[in-house]
């Protein structure tokens, strides 16, 4: 037999004796095989922390109006909370001005968030709806409408209902009957696991003191329609005093049973109010208060279509990026300029600072937010790409002369406080790290605040802070679970410092959009309250791309580059990295000193909208346009209490 033929043999043999034990086994084996074997698979003990870990990244926009929002409706925008609901899905739809649109990649959650004042009045009026007609003041808009005078229909609107806050219809069966269509919607196209529809609506307060603040808040339900529908969205005619939107929120989780919560705008039109040390009745923040809007609003939306809220280059003259799109010329209306005072209770590195001063006063931090990014859009379509970007509303749809058009038009008559086009940005997109794509496990990542904001790209970030991570531990495959089970994620508290720790350490790791930019760095920020009460911060680079050095004072005082062809709104990944991870240790931590810490995330420079719009309609815009940018993310932050 040759040596193919043994081995065959020996092999068949060894083939029957195993059949033959296993044979013995089925019959009941030895008794000296009772004894457990080696455990192999590492998962089998996985332990609760792994178990419960957010896997996923889920992106989606948490802020999008459609024409049931009466400003947007009103103002031409035809598309309803279906075609919101499809677009976000993935599918083209025909925008409002006629133009074919569709997304890169389609969202994972969303948030029908039209406002709720005279909810749907427009698609009632396109309707001839018998509720709308039973109004005097309704058919006078309506008939206005009706007659091609949309634009003096919107402005007696504002200018009968919205100051003065007045509801001039106050039909409750007409805002009942529109709200059960919103809740139809989002029931229909919610698809768990797949798609996510998040029910909500937009209480639009505008503060009436002498210079206007924009205190809007998106309301979030976890809940399905069969508990929302107990309910109808609380708009500014019933309040604009944020006080009693919690009172709203409080008594809906009492009703029903289920939960609910707000996010609050980005503050930098707010006029200083946002993140007051006064309630809007002119009185301190008291110990309540603090814990209903640390109760109610966990999340804040850092950067949208009007600006981004993140820093401000007064607030924080060491930190270059921090002149991002910052809105700071006037009030929400144009009435007054804007003062320099009002911008610490404006944005949001300032804000967490306060935050942190009133929990040293009170016990409680009413400022302990979470970040997220949105639109704010009134086209129904969430388009967050500069080179996608399809305007804040429907008269700003992609066409020639779109950059010089108005936003908000001031009322003072000053154009210098009138806001335009080409100062928006395509922002923003919510990420939500979470166990499933399904309103639970979305809500619950948000009310974790596991969550973070970019201005509009996909950047892929993870943020964990500790006491022990080692140095390598970035780098290795199990990283999520090891920074789960040393630490704690973006949007937590510290652990109690351990016995001979000195400062804590964090874990950062970062990943590019593979549709945009390289990244240039990563960064963590940091806030604290010195010995003295007064705020203080630092910005550290942790991470730097393309083998740039980082100094002894924590800073990359090289730039990355750029590679813009703002001519022909092009760029190269030809400099930044793919990837960038840290661990860091705070090298002046205090343990007696309260503080935050966040990671923000540069991308390389990009070409911004109107730069696509200047090659793609051939026109010229002027140089004092923003042609290219940064794209970012900033994650929510990790707080140390003494």
């Amino acid at each position: 037999m040759n040596f193919i033929g043994r081995t065959l043999a020996l092999t068949a043999m060894v083939l029957l004796g195993a059949n033959s034990s296993m044979a013995q086994m089925h019959a009941g084996g030895p008794d000296d095989l009772s004894e457990s074997p080696a455990i192999y698979s590492p998962y089998v003990e996985r332990t609760a922390v792994d178990s419960n870990l957010a896997e996923g990244v889920y992106w989606g926009d948490t802020h999008l109006h459609t024409s049931y929002s009466t400003d947007a409706g009103m103002m031409g925008s035809r598309l309803t909370p279906a075609d919101a609901y499809r677009f976000a899905r993935g599918e083209e739809v025909v925008a409002s001005h006629g133009q074919r649109v569709r997304l890169i990649r389609p969202l994972d959650f969303l948030v029908v968030s039209d406002h709720a004042e005279n909810l749907g009045l427009a698609p009632y009026i396109d309707e001839s709806h018998p509720e709308l007609m039973k109004s005097e003041w309704g058919r006078a808009v309506h008939d206005m409408v009706k007659a091609g005078n949309s634009r003096d229909a919107f402005q007696k609107w504002i200018g009968e209902a919205v100051t003065p806050g007045e509801d001039q219809i106050d039909n409750p069966r007409m805002m009942q009957s529109v709200w059960e269509r919103q809740l139809a919607f989002a029931d229909q196209y919610n698809e768990p696991g797949r798609f996510t529809t998040l029910i909500g609506f937009e209480w639009t307060s505008i503060s009436t003191t002498d210079t206007p603040g924009n205190l809007h808040r998106v309301v979030i339900f976890k809940d399905g329609s069969d508990r929302a529908k107990q309910v109808v969205p609380f708009s500014a005619f019933d309040s604009y005093d944020p006080e009693d939107l919690w009172d709203y929120m409080a008594n809906y989780e009492k009703k029903t049973g289920g939960t609910i919560l707000a996010i609050a705008h980005n503050g930098n039109v707010s006029n200083g109010q946002m993140f007051s040390v006064n309630r809007l009745n002119g009185r301190k923040i008291d110990k309540k208060y603090a814990e209903m809007r640390a109760r109610y609003e966990p999340l804040y939306e850092v950067t949208q279509i009007k600006g981004d809220g993140e820093a401000h280059p007064l607030l924080s003259p060491d930190d270059e990026f921090a002149d991002y799109y910052n809105w700071d010329k006037s009030d929400i209306v144009g009435m007054n300029p804007k003062e320099d005072w009002m911008l610490q209770y404006e944005y949001a590195r300032s804000a967490l600072q306060v935050g942190m001063q009133l929990e040293e006063k009170l016990g409680v931090n009413p400022y302990k937010f979470g970040m997220v990014g949105s639109t704010d859009a009134h086209t129904s379509l969430a388009t967050t790409r500069e080179e996608n970007f399809f305007g804040k509303a429907s008269h700003l749809e992609p066409e020639k002369d779109r950059w010089e058009h108005v936003i908000i038009g001031s009322l003072s008559g000053d154009p210098k406080l009138s806001s335009y086009s080409y100062e928006s940005t395509s922002a923003g997109l919510a990420a939500v790290w979470a166990r499933e794509n399904t309103r639970e496990g979305i809500f619950n990542g948000m009310t974790k605040r596991e969550t973070y904001a970019t201005t509009g790209t996909r950047i892929v970030v993870r943020f964990f802070g500790g006491w022990d991570y080692g140095e390598d531990e970035v780098f290795s495959p199990d990283a999520v679970a090891t920074g789960y089970r040393k630490g704690v994620p973006m949007g937590s508290d510290l652990k109690q410092k351990p016995e001979g720790k000195k400062a804590p350490t964090f874990m950062v790791g970062a990943l590019k959009d593979p549709w945009s930019g390289n990244l240039d760095r990563v960064q963590i920020i940091k806030g604290w309250i010195d010995d003295d009460g007064e705020r203080q911060e630092r910005v550290y680079d942790v991470a730097v791309s393309d083998g740039r050095t980082i100094g002894e004072d924590g800073r990359c005082r090289t730039p990355v580059g750029d590679t813009v062809d703002v001519e022909n709104a092009t760029y190269l990944n030809t400099i930044g990295d793919a990837e960038l991870r840290a661990v860091w240790t705070d090298p002046d931590f205090d343990p007696d000193h309260r503080a935050f810490y966040y990671a923000r995330v540069l991308e390389i420079p990009t070409p911004t909208w109107p730069a696509y719009d200047a090659k793609r309609f051939g026109v010229d815009i002027p140089d004092s346009v923003q042609m290219k940018s940064q794209e970012r993310a900033y994650t929510s932050p990790i707080w140390y209490t003494p």
